[in-house]
């Protein structure tokens, strides 16, 4: 038999566990990305040394590590709109082309990028492709238990550097 004793308002203590939502993009997706590379099945590929993010952009990326760091985001993505597919990502990827005079148009990203990174991440078992309950038709993808832990893991160890940054974050 268990008891449990009950204390007043004020005494009870409050367990949060950390999420990708509590802290700041730009602190997660650096140690994600490196957490990412240590996977065997994501790497970048030879033709990315040479390729264009975007019709939007004129160069390649000049990063090192620019690989990992769209494969991190694209894993917070897609845990934070799956299930969702290549061209909705590809879409968030995406920017305004400069069209000369005239107005500047919004245009996607690379799908090929966005697909062979989403591939990768499959083939490391982070997310898995969703389909319908009848099996015929594919939704989307969504994170797996796996890429849920290591997402909530990473959010877990820059909490602490969050909170010193933006101190109003140590509320939450």
């Amino acid at each position: 038999m268990r008891y449990i004793r009950m204390v007043g308002r004020r005494d009870a203590q409050v367990l949060h566990m950390t999420t990708f939502h509590d802290v700041p993009t730009n602190l997660l997706l650096p140690l994600l990305a490196e957490r990412i590379e240590a996977h065997d099945s994501i790497s970048r590929p030879e033709w990315a040394l040479h390729v264009k993010t975007g019709v939007h952009r004129e160069r390649p990326p000049t990063q090192d590590n620019w690989w990992e760091i769209r494969s991190a985001a694209v894993l917070r993505k897609v845990a934070i709109h799956s299930p969702i597919g290549v061209n909705h990502l590809s879409q968030m990827f995406g920017g305004a082309r400069d069209r000369g005079s005239a107005p500047s148009r919004a245009k996607s990203g690379s799908r090929h990028i966005t697909r062979t990174v989403l591939q990768q991440l499959e083939e490391a078992g982070l997310v898995e492709t969703k389909k319908n309950t009848a099996g015929t038709i594919t939704l989307g993808r969504v994170l797996t238990p796996a890429g849920n832990k290591l997402i909530n893991e990473v959010a877990h160890e820059v909490r602490p550097t969050a909170e010193a940054t933006s101190p109003g974050l140590s509320k939450y």
